[in-house]
């Protein structure tokens, strides 16, 4: 695995490039104010150009102004001397939640039900399953 995603290929030069984005983000987030620093993402790399993305269009006006410091910074990394400048947007970013985890309770009445239902069964993955089912119930 280390391999494929060290070696030459298409998929490592994509990991060494989205390792260098990586890098870029931190470093541009760090240098900027508190407040800008979660809404700043880096979306890419072309013709000499750094895509910065934005959630909101106030914090593009904002780094509009920070651009010439923020190229001068970039350029302290290695790799990123050949930055010509940004390619600024706003998109929406939404983080990644986790699903919701919908827990269910099983009665123990209807555990009961279910656990008669499957020794009425003839099939044995059904029977199998509603066991299964009926273990979950809350006993007391």
């Amino acid at each position: 695995m280390s391999r494929l995603l060290e070696g030459r290929g298409e998929l490592g030069s994509l990991m060494r490039m989205a390792t260098l984005i990586e890098r870029a983000q931190h470093h541009l987030r760090d240098q900027l104010p508190e407040e800008m620093r979660e809404h700043l993402f880096v979306g890419g790399y072309h013709q000499g150009r750094l895509a910065l993305i934005t959630d909101r269009a106030v914090w593009l006006t904002r780094l509009r102004y920070e651009q010439p410091r923020l190229l001068q910074l970039l350029h302290q990394l290695p790799g990123f001397e050949s930055v010509t400048g940004f390619t600024l947007k706003v998109r929406p970013v939404r983080p990644v939640r986790p699903p919701l985890r919908q827990v269910r309770h099983l009665p123990e009445r209807a555990a009961d039900e279910i656990s008669s239902c499957a020794e009425d069964v003839d099939d044995p993955g059904l029977k199998r399953a509603l066991k299964r089912l009926a273990a979950h119930a809350e006993r007391s």
